[in-house]
């Protein structure tokens, strides 16, 4: 067992070697692409803009017409709103040059005063339950509850308002000695994902965002208007697959992203770190790591391959990797740079996922069983041959 092992870790699966290291943010592919010169390209700089109506360069191509760009540019709207902050704390009136990015560089400060102290708590399953229910009143998808831990907290969190100062990072902000952390799940659009990659597909990315924002911050202000502390957070701050999978939310797929088991791999996630005290969930298995091993489409259907065909291993591909951690790890630099040529975001890994289903619906969940078993190859030959996983033309969104 590694030094750096846990005990949740043998529920997780996850496998943490005596290589281990916390990430330092800066490393983070996007954050890359600010100060990075092998990644900071002027497509690079074009595909940030692009989310700002002005920047955006539509063309011919199928899926990328200024309809496409407006639709996918007005579902990120309330998403940018929230994000960019000044450093006063106002929300943004014009696009200033140093911001705070609240949910991707930082955590959420937009929230009003609480109870001056704790509300005394008798039973903690019963205040477990209604985090539960509130998250879900506020729109979550899923939602889920680990303790804190932190190894997966960032070790320096990238601020670009230093950059003058020669240094791209600031210290954690979030308190250590917070209990937990409740991570939940936004679905993102089905049918919009048919049509990736596309401007368009970009909508369903920017509509699961705006909705995480909604969720995080409203149950923060929940649990801060019960008197304790809270902080929402989308990408910032850490590392959230490792949560999500103590928490319960899903397991980790070929193509490095959380598989759940209402959504597949369709969905963003979002967190709150608290001092509030809850109950958390257990990691689930459902095989997805079985069949990921038996199944390839997310890598043969990747353009830039990016995504692995060889078995889990700690093999650091680049610097935007964690070290010491053993797991099927993409590249990051293969990706982004398919995504700026594209000038929009890309998921066809997501797109060509068996796992891409509506699971409400009872053949999908009958075919998820027959994942989860010694049958998974016959799972995996029925979607190849029943289910329909070529990109649509964005006529068919548009027009159906």
């Amino acid at each position: 067992m590694s030094q750096f092992s846990k005990p949740i870790d043998d529920l997780t699966g996850i496998q943490v070697t005596d290589a281990f290291e916390r990430f330092d943010q800066q490393f983070e592919i996007y954050c890359r692409s600010i100060w990075d010169d092998e990644i900071k390209t002027d497509k690079a700089k074009k595909f940030f803009d692009g989310y700002y109506m002005p920047h955006a360069k539509a063309r011919k191509a199928d899926g990328y017409s200024l309809q496409d760009y407006a639709l996918r540019n007005a579902a990120w709207h309330v998403s940018n709103v929230l994000r960019d902050v000044e450093a006063s704390g106002e929300f943004r009136k014009e696009k200033p040059g140093e911001l705070r990015k609240e949910g991707f560089w930082d955590y959420y400060t937009s929230h009003d005063e609480g109870w001056p102290e704790p509300q005394e708590i008798n039973d903690i399953g019963q205040t477990t339950q209604d985090i539960r229910r509130v998250a879900q009143f506020f729109g979550a998808g899923d939602v889920g509850i680990c303790e804190y831990d932190e190894r997966w907290m960032y070790s320096k969190i990238f601020a670009r308002e230093f950059a003058t100062t020669g240094s791209y990072t600031k210290p954690p902000e979030i308190p250590q000695d917070m209990k937990n952390v409740i991570v939940v799940a936004e679905p993102m659009s089905q049918d919009l994902i048919k049509t990736v990659p596309s401007a368009l597909s970009g909508a369903a990315t920017g509509l699961g965002y705006t909705y995480d924002a909604i969720v995080v911050i409203a149950v923060a202000q929940y649990i801060r208007n019960l008197g304790y502390r809270a902080y929402a957070s989308l990408n910032d701050s850490s590392l959230v697959i490792p949560q999500a999978l103590q928490a319960g939310l899903g397991e980790v797929g070929r193509n490095g992203l959380l598989i759940n088991p209402k959504f597949g791999p369709r969905f963003r996630l979002g967190k709150i770190f608290t001092d509030m005290p809850l109950v958390p969930d257990k990691p689930i298995h459902f095989g997805v790591k079985q069949f990921c091993e038996q199944c390839d489409r997310c890598a043969k259907a990747c353009p830039p391959k990016a995504l692995p065909f060889a078995a889990p291993s700690d093999s650091v591909i680049s610097k935007s990797n964690i070290s010491g951690v053993v797991k099927w790890t993409p590249n990051a630099e293969k990706c982004f740079t398919f995504w700026a040529n594209q000038n929009s975001d890309c998921i066809i890994c997501v797109r060509a996922c068996p796992y891409n289903r509506d699971f409400s619906k009872r053949r999908n969940r009958w075919w998820l069983a027959l994942a989860n078993s010694p049958l998974r190859r016959v799972a995996l030959w029925l979607d190849d041959h029943f289910v329909d996983r070529k990109r649509k033309k964005v006529s068919w969104w548009w027009h159906s």
